[in-house]
């Protein structure tokens, strides 16, 4: 609980005011500066307990001065004596409606305490208005319990979203606004479960479920029942590309892989546009060693998509095993500077520089891969879960 509310040291500042506080109202009055002295020695131990021994005391002694009953707030809510710290909070800003930061503490208290609808208001006027970064987080991640408290899903998405905008690297926000947006889309897929199981848009649902649990033979039925609903419908041929490839990768068996191109060649048929499916074909076609079948599918996904970034990658790689060092170094330059924290695509610059002989350049590129690659060490861009394209990989022997 120690470093849970670590904006609660801001109201623990208030402390630093009691002994003169204390002396101005009681003279030589030893008895409160012993009170005061050792609560505020307590909470800088972190002896909670003792040091609401002391400030309930001075708050007997004193009961009209509002930062005893502020800190007491704060000892009681670190207890979690919510109710307490509730009434704490009321009372010192009774006496001092000025004091910083109560109206979130109130806010906080109350959501502990399970009394959502009282604690909105504070919740929101914190997370909405505070200036104070920290007091902000913690109100933002209070309402996302009170909004699913109180069965107000799609509020708790949208500061979902917003807490995700502030705090990018948080591991604390990042934990509940994932859980948030895995129950909202739980909510939404059992809606469409009841409303309509039997719909292409329940299948397709459940084929993409099955994939990413890399239920392979379940995904395939639930896809191909997708296509005896609607033969021609965008998208589900890919969808199976990619299952029968992400099978390949396990097993090794061609015909997984003889029927990923065959179901991303057929989605082209349906959508020439569907760039996905061109890339992966191209990339199969490079990995087969087929260089100009692939440098061509590469070529016809980045006419119709110029900054496709991993398809720059991909035919500067073609490049390079065709012994076309030229092209391959205009490519990849293009790809770094759409997307600068590609290691593949610098690394693949590295050799292509080397191949031209610009030994500057060269050396250049290999620093960014090098820099890049010492923040994320290990095994060089795997195909990952939840990914819709299957990325370019480090080929130590183009």
């Amino acid at each position: 609980m120690k470093a849970k509310y670590p904006f609660l040291a801001a109201v623990f500042a208030l402390c630093c005011f009691l002994p003169l506080i204390v002396r101005a109202q009681s003279g030589s009055d030893d008895q409160r500066e012993t009170y005061a002295a050792a609560g505020q020695q307590a909470l800088a131990a972190g002896q909670f307990t003792v040091a609401k021994e002391n400030f309930e005391q001075l708050a007997k002694l004193d009961p009209g001065v509002a930062e005893v009953h502020a800190t007491l707030a704060v000892i009681y809510f670190k207890l979690r004596d919510y109710d307490g710290a509730v009434h704490e909070v009321r009372t010192a800003q009774k006496l001092k409606p000025s004091l910083p930061k109560l109206d979130s503490l109130l806010g906080m208290s109350l959501a502990e305490s399970g009394k959502f609808p009282e604690a909105l208001p504070h919740l929101e006027k914190g997370f909405k208005q505070t200036a104070d970064p920290e007091v902000r987080r913690m109100c933002g991640l209070q309402l996302l319990r009170a909004y699913t408290g109180l069965g107000r899903d799609d509020d708790a998405v949208e500061t979902s979203l917003k807490l995700n905008k502030f705090y990018p690297d948080d591991p604390e926000v990042l934990y509940h606004t994932g859980r948030i947006y895995g129950n909202f889309a739980f909510l939404v897929m059992e809606k469409l479960h009841d409303k309509a199981p039997g719909s292409v848009w329940m299948l397709q649902a459940s084929g993409e479920a099955n994939e990413s649990q890399k239920s392979y033979d379940a995904a395939i039925t639930a896809f191909n029942r997708v296509l005896q609903l609607e033969p021609r419908r965008p998208g589900i041929h890919y969808r199976l590309g990619r299952v029968y490839l992400a099978r390949f990768r396990e097993v090794q068996k061609p015909e997984d892989r003889d029927a990923a191109q065959r179901e991303f060649t057929t989605e082209l048929t349906i959508d020439a546009g569907n760039g996905n499916a061109g890339y992966e074909l191209a990339t199969m076609q490079a990995d087969l060693g087929n260089l100009e079948e692939a440098r061509q599918q590469f070529e016809q996904v980045l006419k119709r998509f110029p900054d496709f970034e991993e398809a720059l990658v991909g035919l500067g790689g073609v490049c390079l095993k065709a012994q076309n060092p030229d092209q391959a170094v205009a490519h990849l330059e293009r790809a770094t500077r759409l997307r600068p924290d590609d290691e593949v695509a610098w690394y693949r610059l590295a050799q292509a520089e080397r191949a031209v002989g610009n030994k500057n350049a060269q050396q250049k590129a290999l620093d960014v891969f090098r820099k890049l690659h010492s923040s994320t060490p290990g095994t060089l861009r795997k195909p990952s879960e939840g990914e819709e394209i299957t990325p370019q990989q480090i080929d130590t022997n183009p």
